[in-house]
């Protein structure tokens, strides 16, 4: 597969098979994660590949709470709730039912005194460190759609990292922010997917001045 059709096909996936990844198939996709850019080559970010039933179980546990706390104001609106959200929370529902059942969640980590980061006294929240983790987990998706496998990012179980932790013996510096499902999708799973124009994101030079060249080539 192409990259840019990677790129460009690579949607979320929600509902996983429980149908096992083959070691050698699995070992590329972490092997891409392995090969990203981070800052100074430090790679300050370590993946947790869970596969064990018993801790899937307790996992589900602590997702499903967050979802459900997540989810709430959505619920509320009902049917007044935008149609592609609606069908984004089915599908969030059943990862939440069914995340004991997934073949592997990928559980990266990474440690902020491995990095430099560079933004951490501006007055605004910090991002810079993450651009030395998600480039890892951004490989690890686009190898994995190469794969014919689905994903989806998430982050919900930052919410409950103390007690991921433990469960997991991750030590005491390092935090985790990201948790990737991984499995064969129950459905098509993969498509085009929507995004803005790049004339609505890229600017010549100084904010708002839309590079007139790209307005043409959408």
């Amino acid at each position: 597969m192409e990259i840019d059709e990677a790129m460009s096909t690579l949607r979320a996936v929600r509902r996983l098979k429980p149908d096992p990844i083959p070691p050698e198939v699995l070992s590329r996709v972490l092997q891409a994660a392995a090969w990203a850019p981070t800052g100074g080559n430090v790679q300050p970010f370590r993946i947790v590949t869970v596969s064990a039933p018993e801790l899937l179980e307790e996992i589900q546990g602590l997702y499903a709470q967050e979802w459900s706390r997540y989810t709430a104001d959505m619920r509320a609106e009902g049917d007044e709730l935008a149609l592609p959200r609606q069908k984004m929370m089915r599908a969030g529902d059943y990862l939440a039912a069914n995340m004991a059942s997934i073949p592997v969640l990928a559980v990266f980590c990474f440690n902020p005194h491995l990095m430099a980061i560079t933004d951490a006294g501006l007055d605004r929240p910090s991002v810079v460190g993450g651009g030395s983790v998600y480039t890892a987990v951004q490989n690890f998706m686009l190898a994995a759609r190469a794969e014919g496998l689905g994903c989806v990012l998430t982050t919900l179980l930052c919410f409950q990292e103390a007690k991921l932790k433990e469960l997991l013996d991750i030590p005491p510096d390092w935090g985790t922010c990201a948790h990737v499902p991984l499995g064969y999708p129950v459905l098509g799973g993969h498509g085009v997917i929507s995004r803005r124009p790049i004339s609505k994101l890229v600017y010549e030079n100084r904010w708002g001045r839309a590079k007139q060249e790209l307005e043409g080539n959408e």
